[in-house]
This record gives C-alpha cells, sequence and structure tokens, in this order.
C-alpha cells in the first residue's frame, strides 16, 4: 500500500499525507515557512507573537470556543515558532478529522484581534520573555547563537525582545499575517487514519481564499564568529556551553554528523557523559546537541558544574574532542551509536505526531518525501570511513565558541577564552 501522498492546490497550498490504517488518531499540522530568520529590524519575535495572537480570535471564533473546540472532543490544539517555520497542529481522533481542520484553517486564515486583546497578550509575551531570563538554561543559547552569528537574522531570539515587543504595532502584526500567510507558504500535513483525497477537498474548501503569491523571502547563510564570552549573573551554577559548525539540514552528511552528535554527547553511553558525569561526578547534566537550519548547522555542548569544578569541566570536554579529533571512531562504536540514531527513529515512527511533524519539515526542506524506510537504509550505509572522513573535515573545534554564565565567572575568564580544543 502506497502510503505517501501529495498534493499541490492551484493557490499553492502542498498538503502531503501519510495513512496509517491501524491508528485511532490523526495528526495535523499547518505549517508557515516564516520565522524568527525572516523578521526585518525592529520585528523581531512577530512570528512568535502572531502564533499567540491567533488564538485570542478569529471571525468566527472567541478564544475560549477555539480551545474548546478540539477539548470537548478529547483533542488537542497547540502551536509552536522556529527559527524558519510557524506550526499550527492538533492531533485528534480520526472521526473528528475535519473539525481539526477547520479549526487550524481559521486560525491561518480568519484572525481578528482587538486592540484590547493585542494589549492584553502584548504583557504575556513580555512575562515569557522575563520568565526566559530566569532560566540560565534557556538563554545561554539565545547569547551563544547572537555571538557566533552577530547581526544575521538566526542570531534573533524567538520571543523578540522587550523593546520590540513593546513597541509592535497591531498594524505591523495584521500586515506581517496577511502577507506571509499566503498559500505559496502554507503546506498541510497529515498522518493518520485520514483519507489524501477528502483532506484535499476539505483543505480547497477551508483555504479557497488564500491567493498564491509570487513574492520572494531571499535567506542567506549565516558567517561563523568563534567568540567567547563570559557573563556574570545570580544562579546556584555555572552554565557552560560551548560550540563549533558543522553541516546544515540539508547538507548529504547530516546523518554522519547525527552520529557524532550520539557519540558525543547524544546519551548515557556517550563519550561526554561518560567521561564527565560517570568517571568524574562532576556535574548532574551534560549533552551534546545538533541545531540545524536549511543552510548552517552547530554542534553544541552544554554543562552546568559549581564554579570550582567548572575548569576540570572544561579540560575533560576539551581532551575528549582531541580524543576524538586524534583517533579514528572504532567500527564497534560507529555501529553502537547508528545503531542508537536508527532505534530513536523507528521508534518515533510510531507515533502519527512524529509523522505528521516529519512531513512537513521534508516538504519545506526537500520539497519531497523521505519515508522512515528510506532515512534507515541511508544511515545503515555509514561506516566507520565514512564517519572517520566526517570528523578529519567536517568537525571543527578550531572554531569553537562559547558562553560561560553563572557567579563568580569573572574568575575564570582567562582561562576560558584560553582552553583549546585542537
Amino acid at each position: 500500500m502506497i502510503r505517501y501522498k501529495k498534493s499541490t492546490l492551484s493557490n499553492g497550498i502542498r498538503v502531503v499525507t501519510e495513512l496509517h490504517p491501524q491508528s485511532r488518531a490523526v495528526s495535523l499540522g499547518v505549517w508557515v515557512t516564516t520565522g524568527t530568520r525572516d523578521e526585518t529590524p525592529g520585528q523581531e519575535g512577530i512570528s512568535h507573537f502572531i502564533e499567540h495572537l491567533v488564538f485570542k480570535g478569529t471571525k468566527t471564533r472567541t478564544a475560549y470556543q477555539i480551545v474548546r473546540s478540539l477539548e470537548a472532543l478529547g483533542g488537542e490544539l497547540n502551536a509552536f515558532t522556529s527559527k524558519e517555520y510557524t506550526c499550527y497542529h492538533a492531533l485528534v481522533l480520526k472521526d473528528h478529522w475535519s473539525a481539526a481542520m477547520d479549526v487550524l484553517a481559521d486560525l491561518a486564515c480568519n484572525m481578528k484581534i482587538s486592540s484590547k486583546d493585542f494589549n492584553l497578550e502584548k504583557g504575556v509575551i513580555l512575562q515569557e520573555i522575563a520568565m526566559s531570563e530566569d532560566s540560565h538554561e534557556d538563554i545561554i543559547y539565545d547569547e551563544f547563537q547572537r555571538n557566533v552569528y552577530g547581526n544575521h537574522p538566526l542570531a534573533k531570539p524567538i520571543l523578540g525582545t522587550i523593546k520590540s515587543i513593546t513597541e509592535m504595532k497591531l498594524s505591523e502584526i495584521m500586515a506581517i499575517y496577511r502577507e506571509r500567510y499566503d498559500g505559496s507558504s502554507l503546506v498541510i500535513s497529515a498522518a493518520g487514519n485520514i483519507d489524501h483525497e477528502d483532506l484535499v477537498a476539505e483543505v480547497e474548501k477551508l483555504f479557497r481564499k488564500k491567493k498564491k503569491s509570487r513574492k520572494t523571502r531571499p535567506r542567506r547563510a549565516p558567517r561563523w564568529t568563534a567568540s567567547r564570552e563570559v557573563i556574570e549573573k545570580d544562579g546556584e551554577q555555572v552554565h557552560c556551553l560551548w560550540g563549533f559548525p558543522t553541516v546544515s539540514f540539508k547538507d548529504s552528511h547530516r546523518f554522519e554528523a547525527f552520529i557524532i552528535n550520539a557519540a558525543l554527547g547524544g546519551g548515557m553511553t556517550s563519550r561526554l557523559y561518560q567521561a564527565v558525569r560517570e568517571r568524574k561526578g562532576l556535574v548532574y547534566n551534560i549533552h551534546s546537541s545538533l541545531n540545524m537550519t536549511m543552510d548552517a548547522g552547530m554542534l553544541n555542548i552544554y554543562a552546568a558544574a559549581d564554579l570550582g569544578k567548572v575548569q576540570e569541566v572544561g579540560e575533560v570536554i576539551a581532551h575528549e574532542i582531541r580524543k576524538l579529533k586524534k583517533n579514528p571512531v572504532p567500527r564497534s562504536d560507529v555501529e553502537l551509536f547508528k545503531t542508537q540514531v536508527i532505534g530513536e527513529i523507528l521508534l518515533g515512527a510510531d507515533d502519527v505526531e512524529n509523522r505528521m511533524n516529519s512531513l512537513g519539515v521534508n516538504e519545506m526542506t526537500f520539497g519531497r518525501y523521505r519515508s522512515v524506510d528510506e532515512v534507515v537504509e541511508e544511515i545503515a550505509k555509514i561506516d566507520e570511513k565514512r564517519v572517520n572522513e566526517f570528523v578529519k573535515t567536517r568537525l571543527q573545534p578550531e572554531k569553537m565558541a562559547g558562553v560561560v554564565m553563572g557567579p563568580g565567572v569573572r574568575e575564570i575568564k582567562e582561562w576560558w577564552k584560553e582552553l583549546e580544543f585542537e
């Protein structure tokens, strides 16, 4: 049975579905190909602000009616904003998918906001920004991207700034909503027990007023600056974040990056977890992560420790990275972490929400379907030769950047800036 189908409507909207006939559920997403990196100076946070505001009311529903419409059916409704796109998504029983699609279309097509609600939600966003400022583990990533990407739009925080949100006008919001939420910018993805043609017919009806835009929003790749920053901040621990550039999400070698990330700090069997936490007992939390966009990527290492232990933590991390660069990764390690990556993908494939997300992201990124079997097959072909070639040519610890944040960090400023990873 062919599970995947795709249709492109006359107004540019793309509809992609994956049939899971045994599922009781359907997950639907409306993806808008606009995010933080598309914001101009002074608009910082506008994509995320719109995502909040659509839930305040539409031409046909109040804020309460929006959330009640699916919760009353036992379903879920939510949204998120990323650096490159915005997504409105729902999870419902298979018999209720059309009700969910109606609500999602309402959010994407019919936002209607009063000045009172606009100002109320502005206050909510400002509280969200203030709350994030209290979470060192959150804001350290914003600080890091600001340092390495400089004035590039990818350096902007998704939430925006107090200044940009405070000064934002309702007219700006509505103009961006009308301009960016056009047919050419929309992808509808669905996974679960749903008929593709039925969904296409519903989308054609609900989104019939959307027009196909000829406007393009050019995006440029960022340039990397290997900076090291020290930020004095009250708290119980010192938070450390290192990072160096790696491949983008569209790069053909991204799966090698997945394996290296798993080996370095992706789980409890990883080199950093074993060296820093298990053998030394220096931290509670240490991990690495890949942060990829369509034209850039970075591999980050995060750890939190007492001030007196930070230097030893950094030295152990640097030692492990030097070992990774100097000594070939053995076949046994490649197979271990390759199996780990494949296992995570296969386990996620049983979740229709994961599949809906994958459908939407792959359509926006590659413009085509990538089945679970295809991805697993690609990863299975990777051997130790390819992994070690990736480490040799694509892993660049000489470009290591970092942020250290917490109480007393000025004491380690010189050490922090001179710590070598190559």
